[in-house]
């Protein structure tokens, strides 16, 4: 009898170009048979509260609060430089202006409370309350329409909105390597802690496998990858993999851990957390 696991990650193109090869058996899964369900990953992170999955991918922020349902895997995190959210407007940002006096007086939309685009602001601009929960694909539409003064912006729309006429006024990332020195850590491969190590380690190689599998056959997109793509452009996907699938995505590496450690010091500084834990990681 195949062992069942269950796996979350969104329909972004990162995601799935990683594990298209493990979950349509590209790559030989020995004994384990993942069952996949694809969503936002704030909706990921909500179910994560309640420890549904087995497998998830997280928002960091997200896993600062569940540390003690899961574990992070070395292997399948969005990682890096120059890759964090942006902060976006439909007027360009005014000469000289007071920015966090014009940041904590607008509405934001946001791409949910729980991911690591909303830690960031909080971080940056703690007395930014006016925010609403928007789900990400709709932010750029939402601004633009006035409905929102400015939008905070993930994912592929980092490729979009200037041809939409939005304009950029802050790339929280930027703030955020300037502040710390570290990669920007957005979000992660988690494992229920209920799992045997065992089969963690090996549930750990075959997402590796997967990756590499879907980089010896790039620049060629998967049908996989082009179906959940929500009809994006296939350079927009290419764009998109190359920014967010890189050596973190791999392996964490001690650069990665050192972001994941940092991330996790700033959230107890600012007292978003508790405690830091031990174990964070597989």
């Amino acid at each position: 009898m195949p062992q069942i696991i269950t796996l979350g990650f969104s329909p972004c193109p990162n995601d799935t170009f990683i594990f298209d090869a493990l979950v349509n058996k590209k790559i030989n899964t020995g004994s384990f048979e993942f069952k996949y369900i694809l969503d936002d990953v704030e909706s990921l992170n909500n179910w994560a509260f309640e420890g549904n999955l087995s497998v998830s991918k997280l928002s960091f922020n997200t896993f600062l609060k569940v540390v003690d349902k899961y574990v992070l895997l070395d292997s399948g995190s969005a990682l890096g430089k120059g890759v964090g959210p942006l902060l976006i407007s439909k007027k360009p940002l005014p000469e000289n202006a007071d920015l966090a006096d014009l940041i904590n007086n607008s509405s934001i939309a946001i791409p949910g409370k729980n991911t690591t685009a909303n830690l960031l602001l909080s971080l940056a601009f703690p007395d930014a309350k006016n925010k609403t929960e928007i789900v990400f694909n709709e932010i750029e539409s939402k601004v633009l329409s006035g409905e929102f003064d400015l939008g905070l912006i993930i994912h592929e729309n980092r490729f979009t909105y200037y041809e939409r006429g939005l304009q950029k006024w802050m790339d929280m990332g930027d703030w955020w390597e300037k502040e710390s020195g570290a990669a920007i850590p957005l979000g992660g491969i988690c494992l229920s802690r209920k799992m045997e190590k065992e089969t963690a380690f090996e549930i750990q190689q075959l997402i590796k496998e997967s990756i590499d599998y879907a980089w010896k056959n790039y620049p060629e997109l998967s049908e996989f990858t082009k179906e959940n793509a929500q009809e994006m452009e296939e350079s927009v996907m290419r764009k998109h993999i190359e920014l967010y699938v890189n050596e973190y995505s791999t392996s964490l590496g001690a650069e990665g851990k050192k972001a994941v450690d940092t991330l996790f010091k700033l959230a107890f500084q600012n007292q978003i957390i508790p405690r830091i834990p031990e174990n964070i990681f597989l």
